[in-house]
Formats: C-alpha cells, sequence, structure tokens
C-alpha cells in the first residue's frame, strides 16, 4: 500500500496524484476482508502488477511533463514557498 502511495507522488500532474492516491485506497479496502489464502495471492499478485505499471507510467508522465501547471498545483507550490498565488 505504501508503494502505491509513494509511487503515485511521482506524477507530474495533480489530477493523476489523486487519482492513483484514490484508486489504492480503494483497491486495499476492498480486499481488506478477504481471507482466503488463494484469493490473497491472487490480489497481491494482481497489486504488484498495477505497482509496475504505475512506475512505467511514472515515468512516461515526466518525460512528457507540461511546463504549465494546473491552479491546484500552482497554490500547492506557492505556499509550500510560502508566497501568494
Amino acid at each position: 500500500f505504501r508503494a502505491f502511495l509513494r509511487g503515485g507522488s511521482h506524477f507530474p500532474n495533480y489530477s493523476i496524484k489523486e487519482y492513483i492516491l484514490r484508486r489504492a485506497r480503494d483497491g486495499f479496502r476492498e480486499g481488506a476482508s478477504e481471507t482466503e489464502p488463494a484469493k490473497v495471492a491472487g490480489l497481491v499478485a494482481h497489486a504488484r502488477e498495477e505497482l509496475a505499471v504505475m512506475k512505467r507510467q511514472s515515468v512516461v508522465y515526466g518525460l512528457y511533463e507540461r511546463p504549465i501547471h494546473n491552479i491546484l498545483e500552482v497554490e500547492a507550490a506557492a505556499k509550500k514557498h510560502g508566497q501568494a498565488a
């Protein structure tokens, strides 16, 4: 789960970051109640595959990052550096 959260933070786009985090939370909540070992192993294997896809996509999005960000990213950066947006 933590790997998904860390991986999501590597995306340059705020919307994609939030989508990844939401999907990770929802996916792990759905599988949290599973107790059958075979199904748990299948869920873990699927999560590993999804994590690998996310890492590859992170690299691709980083290569084609836009120089102009959306307003949420501009405001977040301004707050981080103590400036007004």
